[in-house]
């Protein structure tokens, strides 16, 4: 699975917010600067984080953008669906369209069990972990045990 950059941005503007933002607006001039991000695209993003009541707005000269709520309260998945990012792995549109025409593939039910599996992960991950490092408790034992890069320790 390949996130869209929409995504990717977002998670990673969001959580450059929750680190920078606990005292004051964060313009997203600094937050573009800081992860090296396109501001026309962050611009878009925050529209729809703004309307998915994830980020305020506060306007004037120390004007920028807060998390409308504390980041151990927001996780993954919300950020995802404010700009309209899927987890699907298959071929289908949706339940009634199978992946070739009027059938599913020999390997839906894999990529559709994949799918859940991230996204029960991405429900579960809030702001703040991604902040502070991922808990252990939460990542695979695999993972646990042999690559603690990805602990974000």
């Amino acid at each position: 699975m390949e996130l869209n950059t929409k995504a990717r941005y977002a998670v990673m503007a969001m959580a450059d917010l929750a680190k920078y933002g606990a005292v004051a607006a964060v313009p997203l001039s600094a937050i573009a600067e800081r992860q090296n991000l396109s501001l026309a695209y962050l611009e878009q993003i925050f529209l729809r984080l703004r309307r998915a009541g994830l980020v305020a707005s506060a306007r004037g000269r120390s004007g920028g953008y807060l998390l409308a709520r504390p980041a151990g309260a927001i996780h993954i998945d919300e950020i995802m669906k404010a700009v309209e990012e899927e987890t699907r792995l298959t071929r289908c549109l949706d339940a009634e369209t199978g992946c070739l025409n009027d059938r599913r593939c020999l390997t839906h039910g894999l990529w559709h069990a994949l799918g859940a599996h991230i996204l029960a992960f991405l429900e579960n991950v809030s702001l703040q972990e991604v902040i502070d490092g991922i808990p252990a408790a939460k990542l695979p034992e695999r993972i646990h045990r042999r690559e603690p890069e990805y602990i974000g320790q």
